[in-house]
């Protein structure tokens, strides 16, 4: 077998032989890189990650994280979940701290929060998952990276509700799908971005799949990115795809705050690299 034909299905679509090339005409061809955020940097959107935590100190970040929760679950609770403050957000295993660094290095002033809801093995429930989506929606997040997901069906109802409500409060949901071709939710709504890795390194080099759930592909192959410690290690995988678009939207966001998720949606559809104007 070929190389493509190994490749894990959720990048399949963006190979070079399975790529498929778009034409914008119209008004839409209008919407240019230069014109949804050229000169922008991000400022004042505020971005949530939905993660293992942030290392708020990490170099990296230049003093971008302003504060953040942790959701732990407790069984005791009403609902099976406690939110604590985060002031000073640190994190357990790393892989939220390389999330923030990819939109930090493209979106270099946009506010990042840390929103802490998987332990040092990155497991944790769905409700803390939800809770903590649920927190962005609630305290005013614009942007918010999700690179994790779950396929349990029990939370597909409660997870979709919670994007919905976000899409109609204008904030953008971006979801890694799974690195494994099976379902898992949020990636799989409308309501979200959901996002995949290809091999390029340009963080502005990314794709539009006409053939959804899988929409966007982003760089997230053997990555340099930030990790505890004030470190840095290779890695792959979709969570690193998810964050280069999650920096684009929040330079969308802070040029053109009058869009909407579905408008930015469009947006990126028509500034995607395999796009012709």
């Amino acid at each position: 077998m070929s190389d493509e034909e190994l490749r894990p299905a959720w990048s399949q679509a963006f190979t070079t032989g399975s790529l498929q090339w778009l034409t914008a005409a119209g008004p839409l061809a209008l919407f240019t890189p230069e014109w949804a955020w050229g000169g922008s940097t991000g400022e004042g959107v505020r971005v949530a990650v939905i993660d293992s935590g942030i290392e708020h100190d990490h170099p990296i970040l230049n003093n971008a994280v302003r504060g953040g929760v942790v959701v732990e679950y407790d069984e005791q609770a009403e609902y099976s979940h406690r939110i604590e403050p985060d002031p000073e957000p640190q994190d357990v295993s790393g892989h939220g701290t390389a999330c923030a660094g990819i939109i930090h290095s493209i979106a270099p002033e946009a506010e990042l929060y840390s929103v802490r809801v998987l332990g040092k093995d990155m497991r944790g429930r769905g409700i803390q998952f939800a809770a903590g989506l649920d927190w962005t929606v609630d305290n005013g997040m614009q942007v918010v990276n999700m690179s994790l997901s779950t396929s349990k069906q029990e939370y597909f109802a409660l997870l979709h509700e919670l994007a919905d409500d976000a899409y109609f409060k204008n904030m953008v949901l971006v979801s890694a799908v799974n690195n494994i071709p099976a379902p898992s939710y949020p990636s799989l709504y409308s309501s979200v971005i959901s996002v995949a890795a290809h091999e390029g390194k340009d963080p502005f080099t990314f794709y539009y799949n006409p053939s959804p759930p899988v929409e966007f592909g982003a760089p997230g192959i053997d990555l340099r990115v930030a990790w505890n410690n004030k470190q840095y290690i290779t890695s792959t995988g979709n969570s690193f795809a998810a964050p280069h678009i999650t920096g684009i939207v929040a330079l969308i966001r802070a040029k053109h705050p009058e869009l909407t998720p579905f408008q930015i949606k469009t947006v990126l559809w028509a500034c995607a690299t395999n796009t012709h104007r």
